[in-house]
């Protein structure tokens, strides 16, 4: 039985549970000794709370759409009750979280069973996932090979069977490298789609947002008609659906009008097996009954880098000063390349942050226009393969550098992040190298039923949860 349940996605489990064929309880201890026997290899669950799972399942669980599945919350962002919430530095090790965030508490109203947290890099900032507090999170393909980030722990725990999915972050592509990475299906909904609160009114001035890594494009859906929607005090909010997105998962969409381009928009060259993927899929789209033409959005790129980077340096200062009343905390509490973020972001002043918003609302318009033409964008997700363990040093403290060789790994999911659209990676291909090659869609502003919807006509065509890698 133990196998089946591995293969089955967070409804199925549910469902299964719902109709008395196996117990919530089953469900979890076969989780729990899943999670037992992988995650020594790989470090994707760096928070185990599996008491606190047995407890929450021994009082009886809310009725909900996930009644029963298991689930793990990244330690970045929010706050689970009882577990300390470290953003994967040595600066928040000790900092156990009083109350969920109301994120955890609808999740936990969904039915879902908490059973800890995952590995982040220190405060999300790499696009990999190897803190100095709790080591390197290992891809399942290959374990020479990073899960990207910084939601890797989420991505490596599902793609290694533990889990059916897991929560991720993204303020710059955290949910869709790591799904890129690991074969899973990622999406980063509208800005101000799911609440930051009450902790916070929105991440990096809007960039970031919070959702899933998955293996099925239903479990995202109907997850996010779960936990989306505003709490009270919140700076924005994205309009509500016209309908559950669970429902747009499982149709076919209208005939859509997709962009291509496997061209970076900065010029860096991309991978060929990423720019591959991209015009397979691009095929792949047509064949399905959709208008597909090579065109991409015009925009100042330096000037959209500079806002974002502006943007990110500042708020990596506030981040590292919260504990230390606005000031940077002693040698050694974070990492060197936090570090150096942080400087940055020190000699970042107001003026400064509010030419950068206004540069960065300047070129979302921009980028938002190409969207009156198109309904949906596809390019490669990465511009590179998963990179090796270690390939991004947190100890580098050349900030440029980093950045360049950030954009040159990332450079589509980041704009997305910049316009607050929604954008999603699909899982498409397999590398020489044996590795996932994820497929990147972008939709304008408040439309994740298109993605969902072509989503799942691609999960339909091209299946892609059999494709899993060896235990």
């Amino acid at each position: 039985m133990s196998d089946e349940l591995e293969q089955m996605d967070g409804l199925g489990l549910a469902e299964l549970i719902r109709d008395g064929e196996v117990s919530a309880s089953e469900v979890l201890e076969a989780t729990i000794a899943r999670i037992e026997a992988r995650n020594p290899a790989l470090n994707a669950l760096v928070t185990p709370m599996f008491d606190a799972a047995r407890t929450a399942v021994a009082a009886g669980l809310p009725d909900g759409p996930f009644r029963g599945v298991p689930y793990a919350f990244k330690e970045l962002v929010v706050s689970v009750k009882g577990a300390p919430t470290t953003s994967a530095s040595r600066l928040y090790a000790d900092t156990p979280a009083a109350a969920d965030s109301e994120l955890v508490a609808r999740a936990r109203r969904a039915g879902l069973v908490v059973v800890g947290k995952t590995n982040s890099s220190e405060f999300g900032l790499q696009p990999v996932t190897e803190p100095h507090l709790f080591g390197p999170t290992r891809n399942p393909w290959n374990t020479a090979y990073s899960p990207g980030g910084s939601s890797g722990g989420s991505a490596a725990a599902v793609a290694s069977g533990m889990l059916p999915m897991a929560h991720a972050t993204d303020g710059g592509g955290s949910v869709r490298i790591p799904a890129s990475c690991c074969g899973l299906f990622g999406l980063k909904p509208t800005r101000g789609r799911i609440t930051a609160g009450p902790e916070g009114g929105e991440g990096l001035a809007g960039l970031a947002c919070q959702h899933a890594v998955t293996w099925s494009v239903r479990d995202s859906a109907a997850l996010l008609d779960a936990t989306a929607g505003p709490m009270p005090g919140d700076p924005y909010a994205a309009a509500p659906p016209a309908r559950p997105w669970l429902e747009d998962a499982t149709r076919d969409p209208a005939r859509l009008r997709i962009a291509v381009s496997t061209l970076s928009p900065d010029g860096k060259p991309v991978d060929p097996a990423c720019a591959e993927a991209a015009r397979e899929a691009a095929k792949l789209c047509e064949a399905m009954g959709h208008i597909v033409e090579e065109a991409a959005p015009v925009f100042d790129v330096a000037a959209a880098r500079a806002a974002f980077s502006a943007i990110f340096q500042a708020n990596t200062m506030v981040n590292v000063g919260r504990a230390n009343s606005g000031r940077l905390p002693a040698e050694g509490m974070i990492e060197p390349l936090t570090r150096a973020l942080a400087e940055r972001g020190a000699t970042v002043s107001a003026p400064d942050y509010i030419r950068a918003l206004q540069s960065m609302h300047r070129e979302s318009r921009k980028i938002a226009a190409f969207f009156e033409r198109h309904d949906l964008w596809l390019t490669p997700t990465l511009g590179q393969l998963p990179p090796k363990v270690g390939a991004f040093d947190s100890d580098l403290t050349d900030v440029d550098e980093w950045m360049d060789r950030l954009m040159g790994f990332l450079p589509f999911t980041w704009i997305f992040n910049l316009t607050g659209q929604p954008a999603m990676s699909v899982p498409f291909a397999i590398s020489a190298e044996g590795l996932p090659v994820g497929v990147h869609f972008a939709a304008r502003t408040g439309d994740e039923a298109s993605l969902f919807a072509l989503a799942g006509q691609i999960e339909r065509a091209r299946p892609w949860r059999h494709l899993r890698p060896k235990h």
